[in-house]
């Protein structure tokens, strides 16, 4: 109710603004140019009108095609960033009498004029929705415009503020929950697809399921990130058990674990905005509530970058992650259906996995980091490596990225701060021994340090 009153408070002082807009020279604003109209919205000192400027900034933004909207963004990397005339006085400024004040004006006069233009455009009705998706445009124009990663580094800055945990919402989602949001439930699964309602059904209703996701209060039924749980009896080592169209629900007293299954963001115009961590724990702590006997909380998680990386280590002639013998076993990989070979399978499931392990535990990217995204979600969430899974994922997919494996993230309520420490400040990987154990040493001078646990 608070937040469609204030929808309508912004859109009678927009009414208002319209009306004052008009009282302007007619001529000047049909003919402005799209970037005049925004030099003009941070000049302006008026709230209605300035509501008003913003919306009908939005709307003729909405309906630009491909080619001008990009020029939008090379307008805003190249013509709103730092007021260059403004930091130079303050910077001498601070130079001659370096205090608080003086270094206050330093850190506003830095700040690029293209975030207050943001803030100014977010005061529309619909603004954040209209902005969240000016930045997924964005990001498709980055694809290949490199020169326009500044607009996008202050998109992010902004949206980390309005979307900071204090004003998200964790809601359940269930069989009651409206349609229009289960539907971008179904939509957004990025994971294991929902073929059907009945399928979502089975992952939502019974008493050992649940599903749980962030809203904001901006964003009106839009889920900005949904995780999937089953309750289970024990660490779940397949996906298809979980997924299955005929099983037997368990019983609250049956159960004693709860796995994260999946974990889907629906905002791509929020990339790099975190809210899985916060998610993941403010679910054990409402599960925990609902179930005291849940002891155990972990991942049943996918490894998608695992077969491209098994590929080119098979193909280098120099691996440090195989001997010889995997590489001749995991050969036959490349067989049409290799996996529904029971001969096959016997052969390459130890090499497999050794190499799972290897790869989860020494590779990495560019920057140092794991080379596995989801390993590098779960790690930085303070998760620990705690199994490895063979073909626990038949699907096409989960055969085509990882050739079945998945992995458990472990989540020890005692231990997530601890290994979130770790990771962050030593790129350490928390694994299980035995998860150690299955991979060959990690090279000398390995980047990422190897922590053992029980």
């Amino acid at each position: 109710m608070n937040g469609a009153f204030f929808g309508d408070l912004l859109q009678t002082i927009s009414d208002r603004g319209r009306k004052l807009l008009t009282r302007r020279t007619n001529a000047v604003t049909r003919s402005a140019d799209f970037v005049v109209l925004c030099e003009d919205l941070l000049s302006g000192r008026g709230e209605a009108s300035g509501v008003a400027l913003a919306r009908e900034i939005l709307n003729r933004y909405a309906a630009l095609t491909i080619g001008p909207r990009t020029a939008f963004f090379e307008a805003l990397a190249q013509q709103f960033g730092p007021d260059q005339a403004r930091m130079e006085k303050a910077i001498a400024a601070w130079q001659a009498n370096p205090n608080d004040t003086t270094a206050a004006e330093v850190h506003q006069a830095a700040e690029p004029r293209r975030q207050e233009l943001f803030r100014r455009l977010n005061l529309a009705p619909g603004g954040t929705a209209a902005l969240v998706r000016m930045r997924e445009q964005l990001l498709d124009a980055m694809a290949h415009r490199g020169d326009l990663a500044v607009v996008d580094a202050d998109f992010v800055h902004l949206f980390s503020s309005w979307f900071n945990r204090g004003f998200l919402v964790l809601r359940d989602i269930d069989w009651s929950t409206p349609a229009n949001i289960l539907e971008k439930i179904i939509r957004h699964e990025a994971v294991h697809k929902i073929d059907s309602w009945d399928d979502l059904r089975r992952r939502i209703d019974p008493d050992d399921r649940c599903c749980f996701a962030f809203f904001h209060p901006a964003l009106n039924d839009e889920p900005l990130i949904f995780v999937e749980v089953a309750l289970t009896e024990g660490i779940p080592g397949a996906i298809e058990p979980i997924l299955a169209e005929i099983r037997e629900p368990l019983d609250a007293g049956e159960v004693d674990t709860a796995a994260f299954y999946s974990i889907s963001n629906c905002q791509r115009g929020l990339a790099g905005v975190s809210f899985g961590n916060f998610l993941i724990k403010q679910v054990v702590e409402e599960i925990s509530k609902i179930n005291p006997r849940l002891k155990t909380f972990v991942t049943l998680s996918p490894v998608p970058g695992f077969a491209s990386w098994l590929k080119r280590e098979r193909q280098s002639g120099s691996s440090r992650a195989l001997t010889q013998e995997d590489i001749d076993a995991l050969s036959r990989l490349d067989g049409v259906d290799w996996w529904r070979s029971d001969e096959t399978r016997e052969l390459v499931e130890e090499p497999l996995r050794r190499a799972a392990a290897w790869y989860l535990l020494h590779a990495r990217n560019a920057r140092g980091l794991p080379a596995d995204a989801v390993a590098r979600f779960h790690l930085g969430n303070g998760a620990r490596l705690e199994k490895i899974h063979f073909l626990a994922d038949n699907s096409e997919n989960g055969l085509k990225q990882a050739y079945g494996i998945m992995v458990n993230y472990l989540y020890d309520l005692d231990d997530i701060e601890k290994n979130h420490e770790a990771y962050a400040e030593n790129r350490t990987v928390v694994a299980a021994n035995a998860v150690k154990k299955l991979a060959r040493p990690g090279p000398a001078g390995d980047l990422i340090p190897v922590s053992n646990k029980a």
